[in-house]
Parts: C-alpha cells; sequence; structure tokens
C-alpha cells in the first residue's frame, strides 16, 4: 500500500492546483480522479469549454451584425456549429493534457478511479474494471466539486431538457431555447446560442437576473441583453418541464400565481450547482455532509477530523475556480507549516457575457444591511474614446468607497474586457487603497481601463473629467 503526505480526491483546480503546490514545498502528493481525464467540470464540462463557445459565438455575432459597420463586407455567412464543437473539444483536450504535464513533472502520482475512505488516513480506489486498490495519506484533501442543480419537475433528461454538460455538445443551433435561470451559467450559455441565432427566453423565479450581484448590475445588462434579443420571464415558478419529442414544453405560475405555458427545442436547467459528495463514504472518516451535500470545515478548511482538509465547491462559498485554487494553496501551505492568507471578500466574481460583468466586495445592498455609510462613483463606458473606437460602448464602472475613510469598498462593473479590468480592483482593495488612490493612478490612453479611474474620480467629490 503506497503512502503520501498529502492524498487529494479531484483533480479540479482546487484540486490540480493544491497537488502542485504540496510537491513544490516537498511534499509527497498523489491525486485521484474517477475519470481519465484531468482538470474536473471546470476544464472538461465547465469555465474553459464554454469560454472557448463564447469566443467563437462572439466572433460569428461581430461578423453578422458589426463587421459592417467596420467596412468589412461578407456574403455567405454561417454558423458552423459542429466546428465550433470540435474547436472546443480541442481546448479542452489540449488544457487537460497540460495538467497531466503538471503532474508528471511535479512527481505527482495519479490514481484514476472512483476515490472512497476506508478510514480518516486510508483511501480506496475503484476503478472502472472494478479493481479495488488503496493508499494511505497523513493528510487528505477532498476536492470532488459539484455537478448541475435541479429542483423537482425540472429533471433533465439530457436530450430534450439539458444542463449546462450537454448545452456544450449540441450538434444543431435550435430555433428557441428555454432557460430556466438568470445567473451566471445560464446567462453565458443563453449569449452562446443567443448570437447564433437561437430566441433565447429565460425563466427567473427572482424579480432580477443576477440576483446575488448588485442590484444595478441586473437592471442595466437586461437592457443589454433584451437589445440582443433576450426574452425574460421574471418571478416565474417553474411547476414541470414535458419533453414532447421534438419540442419541450415548461408550465410556470407567474407572479399573479396564474399558471402559463412555453414551448421551444431545448429547455436549458441552469439553476446553480450542488457539492458532489455522493459516494466518498464520509462516515467511514467520522464525516457527514449537510443538506446541501457540503462538508462542513472550520477557518483553515479543516474538518472534524483534523487530518482531513475540504476545498472548492465542497465548502461553504462561492462556486469558482479561482475560489477553489486559492483555497487549494492555501491548504497546501497550512500542512507545510507555513501561514497563509486568504481575503474570501476579495474574491472576484465575473459573468463571461459580452459585454462581460465583473465584480468584487461588497453590493450596496451589503452596505445598506450593514448600515455603513458609502459613497458611489459611477462612469458610463459609452464615454470612453476606446469604446466608441471598438462599438463597444455598453455598461458602467461603479465604485462604492467608505463615506469617512474613502477606502474601496466594492467595485461593479458591466463592460468590455471586465474580467480582467476588475484586477486592478481586487489589488488596490488588498492594499486597502482609497478612491482616491485609485484616482491618482495614471491610465494609458485610449483603454478601458480609463473607466476605473473615472468612476474612482466620480467617487472623489464627484470629479469624474469625462463626463
Amino acid at each position: 500500500m503506497s503512502s503520501y503526505d498529502v492524498v487529494i480526491i479531484g483533480s479540479g483546480p482546487g484540486g490540480y492546483v493544491s497537488a502542485i503546490r504540496c510537491a513544490q514545498l516537498g511534499l509527497k502528493t498523489a491525486i485521484i480522479e474517477k475519470y481519465n481525464t484531468l482538470g474536473g467540470t471546470c476544464l472538461n464540462v465547465g469555465c474553459i469549454p464554454s469560454k472557448a463557445l463564447l469566443d467563437s459565438s462572439e466572433h460569428f455575432h461581430n461578423a453578422t451584425h458589426n463587421f459592417s459597420e467596420h467596412g468589412i463586407e461578407l456574403k455567405g455567412l454561417k454558423a458552423n456549429i459542429k466546428q465550433m464543437i470540435q474547436r472546443k473539444n480541442d481546448v479542452v483536450s489540449q488544457t487537460c493534457a497540460g495538467v497531466k504535464f503538471l503532474m508528471d513533472k511535479n512527481k505527482i502520482d495519479v490514481h484514476t478511479g472512483v476515490g472512497s475512505f476506508v478510514d480518516k488516513n486510508t483511501v480506496k480506489i475503484t476503478a472502472v474494471d472494478g479493481k479495488e486498490t488503496q493508499i494511505t495519506g497523513k493528510n487528505i484533501i477532498i476536492a470532488t466539486g459539484s455537478k448541475p442543480n435541479y429542483f423537482p419537475g425540472m429533471e433533465p433528461d439530457k436530450k430534450r431538457i439539458i444542463t449546462s454538460t450537454e448545452a456544450l455538445n449540441l450538434q444543431e443551433i435550435p430555433k428557441k431555447m428555454l432557460v430556466i435561470g438568470a445567473g451566471v451559467i445560464g446567462l453565458e450559455l443563453g449569449s452562446v446560442y443567443g448570437r447564433l441565432g437561437t430566441e433565447i427566453e429565460v425563466i427567473e423565479f427572482a424579480p432580477t437576473i443576477l440576483p446575488t450581484m448588485d442590484s444595478s448590475i441586473g437592471k442595466e445588462f437586461t437592457k443589454i441583453l433584451k437589445k440582443e434579443g433576450f426574452k425574460f420571464q421574471m418571478e416565474h415558478r417553474v411547476q414541470k418541464v414535458e419533453n414532447k419529442g421534438k419540442s419541450v414544453i415548461l408550465t410556470a405560475l407567474n407572479k399573479k400565481n396564474e399558471e402559463v405555458t412555453f414551448e421551444a427545442d431545448y429547455c436549458l436547467v441552469a439553476v446553480g450547482r450542488k457539492a458532489y459528495t455522493e459516494g466518498l463514504a464520509l462516515e467511514n472518516a467520522g464525516l457527514s455532509a449537510n443538506q446541501r451535500g457540503q462538508v462542513e470545515v472550520n477557518d483553515h478548511l479543516q474538518t472534524t477530523t483534523p487530518n482531513i482538509y475540504a476545498i472548492g465547491d465542497v465548502v461553504r462559498g462561492a462556486m469558482l475556480a479561482h475560489k477553489a485554487e486559492e483555497e487549494g494553496v492555501y491548504v497546501a501551505e497550512l500542512i507545510a507549516g507555513q501561514k497563509p492568507h486568504l481575503n474570501y471578500n476579495l474574491i472576484p466574481g465575473v459573468v463571461y457575457t459580452w459585454p462581460e460583468v465583473a465584480a468584487v466586495g461588497k453590493t450596496e445592498e451589503e452596505l445598506k444591511a450593514a448600515g455603513v455609510e458609502y459613497k458611489v462613483g459611477n462612469f458610463p463606458i459609452k464615454a470612453l474614446g476606446r469604446a466608441r473606437a471598438s462599438m463597444d460602448t455598453g455598461g458602467f464602472i461603479k465604485i462604492l468607497a467608505d463615506k469617512t475613510t474613502d477606502e474601496v469598498l466594492g467595485v461593479h462593473m458591466i463592460a468590455a474586457r471586465a474580467a480582467d479590468l476588475i484586477m486592478e480592483a481586487v489589488t488596490a482593495m488588498e492594499y486597502r487603497a482609497s478612491a482616491e488612490d485609485m484616482a491618482r493612478i495614471c491610465h494609458p490612453h485610449p483603454t478601458y481601463s480609463e473607466g476605473v479611474k473615472e468612476a474612482a474620480l466620480a467617487a472623489t467629490e464627484n470629479r469624474a473629467l469625462h463626463v
């Protein structure tokens, strides 16, 4: 039986990054993955493939709607969905192969099969052919991620009623798609097919889209998506979805409690994700999962069994790949005797539509609820010369700062390249910068980053220069 300093169950971003950091710190490390490819949901059926399709669909959308304005004329333009899917698959294969290279480079043992606890130090690995082996670890990290969630009445059949996994592999462009859920996954995959010509109708229980973000984001982004052809049915409670062979029928109750129906080619169920801890035999290690399938941990990501840790989607907090990575590094360094740092308030959230949506820190609603006095700096993207030059004028950048100290408490934006722009805010906030600090930094012209400076100026005695 092989023995290790650290055994990690799951090879997603949290698991494989943690394994690399453990190896860098001189710990003998093993990683267990039930699938034949490494990378977990993110690399195989999540972040990477969805972004590949988002990029392809955005190119097609621009070619169809914007190229003529730039003086580029095309004839006979059409979307080849099979080639788009193939390119996406190639990107996934290359990325997963890169993770395998990193495992080899760092001398991390990879065990393929389903990992389950025998006791607090022993993990059984069950291969596809049923063969069982066991390994031991002084420390064990649970990094088994999550899977698509659904509620009664909307159970996916993976044919017409689909999850994000199936949406990444459709072999046709639907005429119409219903999307249950106006969160990140629903809006991103809705955008992919909406850009290719699919009519997208979103059914959402909450009164606004992206309900966990600052309310100003939902209001503005709804306007932008409606211009792109999205239809929204807010405050609708889905009762059931039925596969009718070549179509689906969705039945819901609207805010007046009236029964209404919607029909489309496909229905994408995008109501979030749930922790995946089934089959781990947690009880053998003295552990249990809560009602959401999550493992309870303390502030050091340590379970009630001291040598076992849990990270990523299987613990509390946002289900984000980069959050899982940071937690994986944190646990590795903690095991090695270091004193790592992790600031959950400064983990950015991003929606990879176009324009992109990004945020970090507190929302206005959170500040109001906490009784914090704050000031707001807002700057419209259309006021930027760079935005007009590229025809990406939708959105805004909003900075929330403490009314007394001027410390930046939250930054929220809808803008081209917001996924990258948000990092200026994260860096500044990590060093507890004031709005004036950000405003006094010289930004290159013409760029989208000038919008951050202008929003900071707006929060500093309303000093924005270009609006």
